[in-house]
């Protein structure tokens, strides 16, 4: 289908006429390569996180480096494949997506190579951990953009949450599946990876080319209005949707890295594991069932309704009690269902750019909030817990769930009267 044609400045996104149920039948009318990228949106992260959360044990335990060192290494790694998206938008502004993938797939079937010989050479695995992030940040936005080419606006909801809720239940699977074997038998865990990574790059490429997709409005015909692919990487970022991004992923994230440590010795890792597992089943499930309601609603609205459930969900942790940890987990989820989805399609509703170029954009923008979020978290959970009050972590955490985002509109919009929130 043809995109959209509204001039850039006034480009928002329109009503999206599939919801519930109904509009998981949206899905049924798919074509074929679309039906292949959400069958990699699992198994790419199926494969990866297979290997890649426990790279502290075999960086640490099997080939003694330091934990100081570690943390170093995967600091740089996660900021290296979530920042280095904006690199992967130009590289698939002027090679295309369908190439942009395939380079970015070859690259990532090295690296989960490289970690067979890396099981006794640190080098060699710090080398193929790099290679894995190079990849990802390559791969992701040139994915995503493929994903919704050419499709109408009231599509694009529907497919993103589809391939979100695929790669959370690949994110999911893929730890318990490896667990077992990632310290006996690590040696076929990885080849096996490498393996399955070389057959989804073979199926990258046999996808096609996709069609040049030129919008004389949005390309611009004179000086002053470069085609896109001749712009700054920067050039029409959406501040607003990129802002709120960095925040959503930086409170996110909190929970994301410190609910281990804190529910186990409440609870125990059974009780944990059953926490993460209801978790995963609702935001697979949800996200889609709600996309629709979430692309129709309000920017506004959908940012008070996901920071509010978020700053609960965060209060809710703060007790501690089993019951408080579930349900404050299941609030937090459906705060990231919200804020995740409708920050993307904001951003693409916004920007005058490629959609390749905004989902790198999306991404810097979360690899700066989790990068935040590190820095602040571990020694906040700290001081926290040598006061005798670890909940008073996660209640300092809602309270910047409620008062953050108001204020960070309200300077957005005194130094830039540009893009409201209330459309």
């Amino acid at each position: 289908m043809t995109p959209p044609t509204e001039p850039p400045g006034r480009l928002r996104s329109r009503p999206a006429r599939l919801t519930g149920l109904k509009g998981l039948k949206g899905l049924t009318g798919l074509s074929g390569p679309q039906y292949f990228l959400l069958a990699g949106s699992f198994l790419i992260p199926l494969g990866s996180f297979a290997v890649l959360p426990f790279m502290s044990v075999l960086l640490h335990q099997q080939l003694g480096m330091g934990l100081g060192a570690v943390g170093v290494v995967l600091a740089i790694a996660s900021f290296v494949q979530f920042a280095g998206g904006v690199v992967g938008a130009v590289v698939a502004e002027r090679i295309g997506l369908q190439r942009t993938m395939l380079l970015a797939l070859v690259i990532r079937t090295a690296g989960f190579a490289g970690f067979v010989p890396g099981l006794a050479h640190p080098a060699a695995a710090v080398t193929a951990l790099f290679l894995v992030s190079c990849g990802a940040a390559l791969y992701l936005p040139a994915n995503k953009a493929y994903l919704v080419h050419r499709v109408a606006d009231e599509q694009r909801p529907l497919l993103l949450s589809a391939s979100g809720s695929a790669l959370n239940a690949g994110i999911a699977l893929g730890p318990l599946a490896a667990a077992p074997f990632v310290l006996s038998a690590s040696t076929g865990l990885f080849t096996s990876v490498a393996v399955l990574f070389a057959a989804i790059t073979v199926g990258h490429a046999l996808l096609p080319v996709e069609a040049p997709d030129h919008h004389p409005e949005k390309e611009g015909i004179d000086p002053q209005h470069p085609p896109r692919h001749q712009q700054k990487p920067f050039a029409g970022l959406p501040v607003l949707p990129f802002a709120v991004t960095v925040l959503s992923v930086y409170v996110f994230m909190f929970f994301q890295h410190y609910l281990a440590v804190y529910a186990v010795p409440r609870t125990s890792t059974e009780f944990y594991g059953l926490v993460l597992a209801l978790y995963a089943v609702l935001l697979v499930v949800a996200q889609p069932l709600l996309s629709g309601r979430i692309a129709r609603m309000p920017y506004a609205r959908a940012l008070r309704l996901g920071f509010a459930a978020m700053a609960v969900g965060m209060a809710t942790l703060a007790f501690g009690h089993p019951a408080a940890l579930l349900a404050g987990a299941l609030l937090i989820c459906l705060g990231e269902i919200v804020l995740f989805l409708k920050n993307d399609l904001e951003a693409l509703a916004r920007s005058p750019r490629a959609p390749a170029v905004v989902f790198g954009h999306q991404r810097l923008a979360a690899g700066i909030g989790a990068f935040a979020s590190g820095i602040a978290g571990g020694e906040g959970y700290g001081l926290a817990e040598r006061s005798g009050y670890p909940g008073l972590f996660w209640a300092a955490v809602a309270v910047q769930c409620a008062l953050l985002p108001p204020l960070l509109i309200h300077t957005l919009r005194r130094l830039s009267p540009g893009p409201k929130t209330d459309n």
